[in-house]
């Protein structure tokens, strides 16, 4: 990987969105966990929520990926908060495809365009889904 490649990647932006995690205090007594782990690159996230009326009331996250999978829990973990699962997983979906060639996802995710210089990298997309995953992974528990 060339040092151009490397800017891309890790662009300020990316590594202002990775030092600014939210949600990264332990949840007190939730309802439901879950933990997600890219296979090629050993990068985690494990989250912990609660739900009321099929919605997110609160959220917690703890993340050990690279500065993409950091900034992508950064931009998942600001908008988490009040989504129901159709909606992560429509993030999940519209997220993937991104990562493929396609749009960026829509708000309140779009800031997720950042992240798509990472396209040309397909061996650190599944850092980029670890959060919203893990997130559906234990919405579907329900």
């Amino acid at each position: 990987m060339s040092d151009a490649d490397l800017f891309k990647l890790y662009a300020d932006r990316v590594l202002a969105l990775a030092a600014a995690i939210p949600h990264t205090e332990p949840l007190p007594d939730p309802a439901l966990r879950a933990t997600k782990r890219a296979p090629l690159c050993g990068s985690t996230v494990s989250v912990a929520l609660r739900l009321e009326g099929g919605r997110i009331t609160a959220f917690s996250q703890t993340v050990h990926a690279c500065a993409l999978g950091q900034a992508s829990a950064a931009i998942f973990g600001a908008e988490v908060i009040g989504r129901s699962r159709s909606e992560v997983q429509a993030l999940c979906e519209s997220l993937a495809a991104m990562l493929r060639g396609g749009p960026v996802p829509a708000a309140p995710f779009a800031q997720y365009e950042v992240l798509t210089a990472a396209r040309d990298y397909p061996n650190r997309h599944a850092s980029i889904l670890l959060a919203p995953e893990a997130t559906l992974s234990a919405l579907t528990a329900v």
